[in-house]
């Protein structure tokens, strides 16, 4: 479909297996209604992933029927962790998995070898401000939010009055990396857990798969030495878990209770120094059965800590259209930023 007004913006949600990717219009409209995926090839490389993401520019573009010349910026957002201004960290990407990652300026590459202006967001950030803008429309510019996104790490987002709060170096929102009280949230006799990081008792050490795989399944098997997943190796249990916690399954459901516990302290924070309108949650859960993913985000309720003052107007919600939520963020960030051009 043809998109109203003189020029649109593409969403560009980059991975470490796919690209995803939108249009939005000049009128705000999404054009693309499903996933548009290409490979992202990131672990050839950037000599051969930046071709890619001017692939998954063009794959929706094509779809929309619409021209390279419409196209006023382009948002992209990667896994990170990464600067500002979409540098690399010297480590690489978080799953990119080649050495030429490390230090790398992806949002410049990307903007020269594309000709339009690339705008960078980390893939929490986009997924955090595609649910802001969702939840209060109009009224986004006037609101704040946090967003928890449960993945391989943990990945967060504030917003506040519309935009994404980035910080000086580009890691504000690092919410998976925010130590947090263990005293209510272990075991007796549960060890404190330990981030890939190099910190211990932060959030993304019990919330996240790393989580699971490196601190909660090894010492839940302790508890439950004959469950089904005691003889599987650690990443394909990990990686199980879930389905265990989806059919009631106690040891699976124990561990999903500490990390929505985890969330829960968070926001808690999060109530301290940001006040928000609403917290998100997002990540894989949302992709669960229903029943567990509502059992889930009743236990972050329970577990979040709010003066009496913020109990009555707080709303803790899911991402929504998590799938869609980065690439159209993406998007909706590279049309603030032509807004700001115009203005």
């Amino acid at each position: 479909m043809a998109a109203t007004g003189d020029w649109v913006t593409v969403g560009i949600d980059n991975g470490g297996t796919a690209n995803n990717g939108t249009v939005r219009d000049a009128d705000g409209r999404f054009l693309v209604n499903t996933m548009a995926e290409i490979p992202s090839l990131v672990r050839e490389g950037p000599d051969v992933a930046i071709p890619a993401l001017v692939d998954a520019v063009d794959k929706v573009l094509a779809i929309t029927g619409l021209a390279r010349s419409s196209v006023r910026a382009v948002g992209l957002d990667t896994p990170g962790p990464a600067s500002a201004v979409g540098v690399l960290a010297s480590g690489g990407a978080t799953n990119f998995g080649h050495v030429a990652w490390g230090g790398y300026d992806i949002r410049g590459a990307f903007e020269e070898r594309l000709g339009i202006p690339v705008i960078y967001n980390n893939d929490a950030n986009a997924a955090a401000l595609y649910a802001h803008h969702v939840r209060f429309a109009d009224a986004a510019n006037e609101r704040s939010s946090v967003a928890a996104i449960v993945g391989t790490g943990l990945g967060g987002g504030v917003v506040y009055m519309g935009d994404v709060v980035s910080g000086a170096a580009g890691m504000a929102g690092e919410l998976g990396h925010m130590p947090i009280p263990m005293h209510d949230l272990l075991e007796v006799g549960q060890p404190i857990p330990s981030c890939n990081c190099g910190l211990i008792a932060d959030a993304e050490s019990v919330a996240s798969l790393t989580g699971i795989k490196r601190n909660l399944l090894p010492y839940w098997l302790t508890r439950y030495p004959d469950h089904d997943l005691a003889d599987q190796p650690i990443d394909v249990a990990a990686k199980a878990v879930r389905g265990y916690a989806e059919k009631g399954d106690p040891m699976a459901l124990a561990i999903f209770r500490q990390q929505a516990m985890a969330i829960g302290e968070v926001f808690s924070i999060a109530a301290k120094f940001t006040d928000p309108d609403v917290y998100f949650v997002g990540g894989g859960v949302i992709e669960a059965a229903p029943h567990f993913r509502d059992w889930f985000l009743d236990t972050v309720r329970q577990h979040t800590k709010l003066m009496i003052e913020q109990s009555v107007v707080e709303e803790i919600t899911l991402v929504p259209d998590l799938d869609m939520a980065g690439a159209r963020g993406s998007a909706i960030a590279a049309a603030t930023w032509v807004a700001g051009r115009q203005g």
